[in-house]
């Protein structure tokens, strides 16, 4: 069984699994769904009131959505882990300035990785805030709930996922 987590990629099928009973077993235990995008959201909040305490406060969304540490951020402490951890036992752990994919598509010029990360960040927050959630918040937990706001927002993340690659890399019907 351990060297299930020396393997350096996992069957699909089987890892789908698992998250169908991870996310089960969350609500079961939990009640809440699983999602982190607005672990974000709570942690710009948490940088701006260093600086402004009181119109933090006063801002509607923060006095709706709390910025502290909750579940949702040490989730995305987990994931960062839980990455590292994987790709550390199945040897495939490296640190890449340009990843290759990256460099033959924009070249490995440091201030055009720096804005495209940015762009993309940028882009990747306000669509999950747009959204209402993040491609886990609603392709898992709200499908799992038959949410039709989640079914569609699951639907559209593919296709632009699938539209951005042919984008990027070349459409092939093959």
């Amino acid at each position: 069984m351990i060297e299930w987590f020396t393997m350096a990629r996992w069957s699909p099928y089987i890892v789908g699994a698992g998250i169908g009973i991870l996310i089960w077993t969350a609500f079961l235990l939990s009640d809440r769904p699983l999602g982190c995008s607005t672990a974000y959201a709570k942690s710009a909040g948490m940088v701006e009131s260093v600086f402004s305490r009181k119109k933090c406060e006063q801002m509607p969304y923060y006095q709706k959505v709390t910025p502290t540490v909750d579940w949702q951020w040490i989730l995305v402490i987990g994931l960062i882990a839980g990455a590292f951890l994987s790709a550390y036992l199945s040897g495939t752990f490296t640190i890449l300035i340009v990843p290759p994919f990256f460099a033959e598509a924009f070249g490995t010029d440091a201030i055009l990785r720096s804005a495209m990360a940015l762009a993309g960040g940028v882009l990747l927050g306000l669509g999950a805030r747009w959204a209402g959630g993040c491609t886990s918040g609603h392709g898992i937990s709200g499908t799992l709930q038959l949410s039709l706001a989640s079914w569609v927002a699951a639907i559209c993340f593919f296709a632009a996922g699938i539209i951005v690659a042919g984008l990027i890399y070349g459409f092939s019907f093959i």
